[in-house]
């Protein structure tokens, strides 16, 4: 019998065993590599926000620092700018907000401001406070994997054994967390699918997702356009639809919060997958 995966989030716990969550998207910047700053302004952001938040996105991520390879970081001031006014405004509409940052100084002010999760891409390694705030507020903390920086990260990256390597990554940073005091309940785990990983490197980390669950935490999986799939597919302008082929796969192999620009058909092809996956088991 599998047991239960559970995810401590805003003080409650939320059962991802046979049912998955969608994390939405939401880049309030100006350089990204999805939406080339369409929702850098916040009356845009905080729409299409919104629209997420109706389309089925339970969690929405929110960034104001572009992580696409050869970014170059963003001032903690300006990065609040960006995301504050956003956050302050959805989480009338959406019960669970996500700051995506590095910064724990911008991290804080987010988590007054309204959001409940920390999505750090260095995973607790790039600001010394990010572990003790997590540890201090209870949010719940996303660790992900990421080798090098967003500036560098793509330049000839190596591993030897990408999946062992990450695995172990995993451990080290879980044991450091509970060191740090925060409970194991609200960590969850990404895999950094295209930070500092080639395409092999990334279809290698999803074949194999059973093997980098830690402590029975959820996995949290962003592959949403990324340009390995157009290289997959030949649609290098259009990776909708290997988005959503991916959603269902990578569903069945384990996957508990899908980071997806497109909800709408992201959701339905979650939704089919459970109802499938809940008739053969």
């Amino acid at each position: 019998m599998m047991s239960a995966i559970e995810w401590k989030v805003a003080g409650s716990r939320r059962d991802l065993t046979k049912r998955a969550m969608l994390m939405g998207v939401l880049n309030v910047t100006p350089d990204s590599f999805s939406d080339g700053g369409q929702f850098f302004a916040t009356e845009a952001a905080v729409r299409h926000g919104m629209e997420m938040a109706q389309s089925g996105a339970e969690i929405i991520d929110v960034g104001g620092e572009s992580t696409r390879p050869g970014a170059d970081p963003v001032s903690p001031n300006e990065e609040m700018e960006r995301v504050l006014p956003v956050i302050e405004q959805l989480k009338a509409v959406s019960s669970l907000i996500s700051i995506d940052t590095s910064k724990a100084g911008v991290a804080r002010v987010a988590l007054e401001a309204g959001a409940t999760i920390i999505n750090d891409v260095t995973g607790g390694r790039g600001d010394p406070e990010m572990l003790a705030l997590a540890a201090e507020t209870g949010a719940a903390l996303v660790i992900m994997h990421m080798q090098c920086t967003p500036r560098t990260m793509q330049i000839n990256p190596t591993y030897r054994d990408v999946v062992a390597e990450v695995a172990d990554f995993f451990r080290q940073q879980f044991e450091l967390a509970i060191r740090s005091g925060i409970d194991p309940m609200c960590i969850a785990f990404d895999p950094g699918i295209g930070f500092g990983k080639t395409g092999a490197h990334n279809l290698e980390l999803l074949a194999n997702l059973s093997r980098l669950r830690v402590a029975n935490r959820p996995l949290v999986v962003g592959v949403s356009r990324k340009s390995f799939l157009g290289k997959i597919t030949g649609q290098s302008a259009d990776r909708a639809s290997a988005t959503v082929a991916m959603t269902s796969l990578l569903r069945e192999r384990g996957a508990n919060v899908l980071r997806v620009h497109d909800i709408a058909q992201n959701a339905d092809a979650l939704r089919t997958t459970e109802a499938l996956m809940s008739a053969t088991q």
